[in-house]
């Protein structure tokens, strides 16, 4: 009998104080508070986080700052070569790569050359990726051929391909293949969004091996 009463008093207990939440919760139609919140610094922006915010610490009235001159953001690694042949002639002079030539290194810069480079140049970078070959899809609307890309370059020293830009390929430089990489040529995009600086030098390094061919 009294383990029912104790049950009863507090079932009683929550309900009491699921109802002065529920009702402390309601407004009142006459002010726009919402009553009690829960979590709130979890939707509502704290300090200066929100760029979007206004800031009277500045002249303009806003948080968001356009950064002074060359600086660089956090996370991002300066190159300082423009997307022209001048910068791409200049970074084969003075851009050589950083990172110290190791199996592991080679080992990655293989994995992401396959991964990011080989649909166009070929598991062996002689061109003969699978984007530019025949290939058909078949679905419930039929069969269609798929467009074809132009085969890019080889690396191999051995085929003597030249590159757009003049010279061999097999004689691109450090400076030159990371340039590439970086912004981009032709038909190829930029892939800095797709490779972090260290993993563009370790396609490099492997890009190399491939120029032995």
């Amino acid at each position: 009998m009294l383990a029912m009463n104790k049950t009863k008093l507090f079932g009683t207990a929550c309900l009491a104080v699921a109802f002065a939440t529920l009702v402390s919760a309601c407004g009142d139609n006459t002010t726009r508070s919402t009553g009690w919140e829960f979590a709130r610094n979890m939707y509502d922006p704290v300090g200066n986080n929100n760029p979007d915010q206004p800031n009277k610490n500045f002249k303009n009235g806003q948080t968001a700052q356009t950064p002074p001159a060359g600086t660089t953001p956090i996370g991002f690694e300066r190159f300082d070569y423009p997307n022209t042949l001048e910068g791409y002639e200049a970074a084969s002079i003075d851009v050589h790569n950083p990172l110290e030539f190791t199996a592991q290194n080679l080992k990655e810069g293989q994995h992401l050359f396959q991964a990011f480079c080989s649909p166009c140049h070929g598991t062996d970078g002689r061109g003969d990726g699978p984007i530019t070959k025949d290939r058909e899809l078949t679905d419930s609307h039929g069969t269609r051929k798929l467009e074809n890309f132009p085969p890019p370059p080889s690396y191999a020293k051995s085929d003597g391909i030249s590159s757009s830009r003049g010279g061999l390929m097999s004689d691109l430089t450090d400076g030159k293949i990371y340039h590439t990489i970086t912004y981009g040529v032709n038909l190829m995009g930029s892939h800095a969004s797709q490779l972090s600086p260290e993993e563009r030098w370790k396609v490099v390094m492997y890009v190399h091996e491939l120029q032995k061919k």
